[in-house]
């Protein structure tokens, strides 16, 4: 495997014109911790953007941080931590769940576009995305976007990276939105409710005036009796189902909306409260899947990741765990599924993908063995007209498909 390590963009610009020159596509990784997702790539030539690792600005009181792309995203959240801010989307650390090394970058946050629970308020990654300097599939660089948050110029291209899984360009620097920490945060917990059941409540609870910033429901599981990662806050060998709903602000606010929330709630059950550090782990958890992580008892099973309409979530997600055997749980008030299937060779692909079809959503496969990925479309495939229109802009970007062939389809390359 031949590694080119770069030091800046120019170098990136020229790594990029060699491979092009040579016909040979480069694969991009920062420090490879996702390389897991997606197909394997249809080359042996790394482009290492690991090196590219500064903190360029940061501007608390402007609320805005601009980064090289290989900047470790641990240090950058603890940097920003430190002035008690966060970035809002609450990006997805996707290390517990693949096995890897928490070794995550910059780029590969805004690459990969996982955002956690507090994505149903605050919106994806590519909404906190202000702009990004990148080296095209041309081997040109090119910038897009600013370093303010109302920036209306042009076309806002820097949006289209934002998951773009690193075929679009090769990020040198981006720009991001952070915001402050809120001061306080409580979580209510309801306890014992079906699917469906926690579905209605977290659907009544998002539709409330209380500014509920996170709903997620844990069905009771024969699998997770450890309920790994949650065992400190639910209690070791919890059976029950768990509905879990985060209020977040002025401590004053926060407590008050909790208040309020637990009597809207009183007909799904009596509500029990946690706070602040207890609350913060329990959403890391189910942030990051901490249920299925690699290292528990479903480290083995593949994990899906499928986005639905939240009225739908809870038939697909119980119609899903019957069929398969497998499990399942809930964040985004239903409208994201992480689903953990028992082992098969087509890791049950048609069964999700005709359930996130028939419910209007689509179906990532976020975890799978190297065989598993060879037989099976990790991306849910794109109507004709989508799939058309994303070609002709990946084509505007990288014509000769230089930058991480083959990562989306098992066809090109």
């Amino acid at each position: 495997m031949d590694t080119l390590k770069v030091r800046d963009a120019k170098d990136v610009e020229e790594v990029v014109r060699a491979a092009i020159a040579s016909e040979q596509p480069l694969e991009i990784i920062g420090h490879g911790g996702k390389r897991g997702i997606g197909h394997a790539m249809a080359t042996n030539a790394v482009l290492d953007v690991s090196a590219l690792n500064a903190v360029t600005a940061y501007e608390p009181n402007e609320l805005i941080i601009t980064l090289q792309a290989g900047a470790p995203l641990a240090d950058v959240l603890a940097l920003i931590d430190a002035k008690n801010q966060q970035f809002a989307f609450e990006p997805v650390n996707t290390a517990p769940l693949l096995g890897t090394p928490a070794t995550g970058t910059i780029g590969g946050m805004i690459a990969a576009g996982l955002a956690g629970p507090r994505r149903i308020r605050a919106g994806g990654a590519r909404d906190h995305l202000l702009g990004a300097h990148a080296v095209s599939g041309f081997g040109d660089s090119f910038k897009t976007g600013g370093k303010v948050v109302k920036n209306v110029t042009g076309y806002d291209l820097c949006k289209l990276l934002a998951g773009s899984w690193g075929t679009l360009s090769v990020m040198t620097e981006v720009t991001l939105k952070v915001m402050p920490k809120p001061e306080a945060e409580r979580t209510l917990l309801l306890r014992g409710l079906d699917d469906a059941t926690a579905n209605k409540a977290m659907t009544a609870a998002l539709g409330s005036p209380f500014d509920v910033s996170a709903a997620a429901h844990l069905p009771k599981s024969a699998f997770r009796t450890g309920a790994e990662g949650l065992s400190d806050i639910v209690g070791q060998g919890e059976a029950k189902a768990l509905t879990v709903l985060r209020l977040e602000g002025i401590t004053a606010s926060a407590a008050h909306r909790a208040g309020s929330l637990r009597q809207l709630l009183a007909p799904f059950g009596t509500a029990t409260l946690i706070e602040d550090v207890a609350s913060a782990a329990l959403w890391s958890a189910i942030r990051d899947v901490l249920p299925f992580a690699a290292s528990g008892a479903l480290g083995a099973w593949p994990v899906w990741r499928i986005v639905c309409p939240p009225a739908s979530g809870a038939a697909l997600g119980t119609q899903l765990a019957r069929e398969t055997g497998g499990d399942v749980i809930y964040d985004w008030g239903g409208g994201l599924i992480w689903a953990a299937l028992p082992p098969k060779p087509d890791a049950h692909a048609p069964a999700v993908r005709a359930r996130a079809n028939a419910a209007g959503g689509h179906a990532t496969l976020i975890r799978a063995t190297d065989d598993v990925r060879r037989e099976v479309d990790v991306f849910h495939p794109q109507a004709p007209g989508i799939a058309a229109l994303s070609e002709r802009v990946r084509a505007s970007f990288d014509p000769k498909i230089i930058l991480n062939r083959g990562r989306l389809t098992r066809s090109a390359g």
